[in-house]
């Protein structure tokens, strides 16, 4: 059962903003303490960084610890993990949630040695049992071919990193939670890894997107119509696992579990079988258009609306709907 100090999330920001994938951890950290019973402690560290954290409790955090020190402008694994891990220590949460970027990952995997707790990582979804009160967490295994549930047997606290774009951003309300200083016993000499340079590249978000066309191996390794199509609807551009493991389109557009997961209003999804992997990312889209030539493929399983048809006929039809040209 959880424990008085409730669920623990780590917060992550750069530069002074903060990640969006913490702020969903946030979300779903308030929804386990409300069915619980309990309590959603954050912790956001950093040099100047109590707006920060003013934000966070106004997101769902019932309380939020300040670690505030130019030590901890940059994140450095070992730090952070110091300040961290003397935060859990002071609060004993039952559970530590963590967003799952190359950061989070860095700090999760210290802090479960220095805690001695159960670590389950880059999970795509998290419930609670049933009559224990425990954690479990949905892992995808096997290049995305199955997804298992897990759970944290031994060890205080149960622990997870989680994927981002899995959950909603909460929005801000006008019921604050507390903003807390930590005392920060840091040193100079505790911080041995120094950030000399950093370099930012952004791309697109397809998890973010409202409107997302996804074409799948059915498309033949020809992606111009689907990606007419979103040019001609205002949508983003999504594929499937396959298409990026045989080089025709780069990964960071994989829908699934070993990609994004989608939070759109519309998915139109063009020649895709509908494995398990492949539909775990559809899990919040609120309506799902499927073209495929099998009237038995998997995907209209998932589907609002199912068009069973060559997608080299049925897509011209509906981009010259939406009044754009086929290639």
């Amino acid at each position: 059962m959880a424990g008085a100090g409730g669920v623990f999330v780590f917060i992550e920001q750069t530069d002074g903003a903060l990640e969006d994938s913490s702020l969903e951890v946030l979300g779903k950290a308030r929804e386990i303490a409300d069915r619980l019973g309990s309590k959603v402690t954050g912790a956001v560290l950093g040099e100047g960084v109590r707006p920060l954290a003013e934000e966070c409790a106004r997101r769902g955090a019932h309380t939020v610890l300040v670690a505030d020190s130019p030590l901890l402008k940059n994140f450095t694994a070992e730090a952070y993990t110091d300040v961290v891990a003397g935060m859990v220590k002071a609060r004993d949460p039952d559970m530590l949630l963590i967003g799952a970027t190359h950061n989070g990952t860095a700090l999760a995997g210290m802090l479960a040695i220095r805690l001695g707790a159960g670590l389950m990582a880059h999970v795509v979804d998290l419930e609670i049992e049933q009559g224990t009160g425990m954690l479990l967490g949905s892992v995808p295994g096997f290049g995305g071919s199955i997804v298992a549930v897990c759970k944290c047997k031994k060890g205080r606290p149960q622990m997870a990193t989680v994927r981002p774009g899995v959950f909603q951003t909460p929005k801000p309300t006008d019921q604050a939670g507390a903003v807390e200083a930590f005392a920060v016993a840091l040193k100079p000499e505790d911080v041995r890894c120094q950030v000399v340079e950093r370099t930012v590249q952004h791309s697109a978000s397809v998890s973010k997107a409202q409107r997302i066309v996804v074409a799948g191996l059915g498309c033949k390794d020809d992606l111009s119509l689907p990606k007419k199509l979103a040019e001609a609807s205002g949508s983003a551009f999504g594929v499937s696992r396959p298409l990026a493991d045989k080089g025709v389109a780069p990964k960071n557009l994989v829908i699934g579990s070993t990609g994004s997961s989608l939070n759109a209003k519309l998915a139109v999804v063009v020649g895709v079988s509908g494995a398990a992997h492949f539909t775990s990312g559809l899990r919040n889209v609120e309506t799902v258009v499927a073209v495929n030539s099998d009237p038995d493929a998997e995907i209209f399983k998932h589907a609002d609306y199912c068009v069973v048809g060559d997608a080299a006929k049925v897509v011209p039809k509906l981009i010259s709907e939406l009044g754009g040209s086929s290639p």
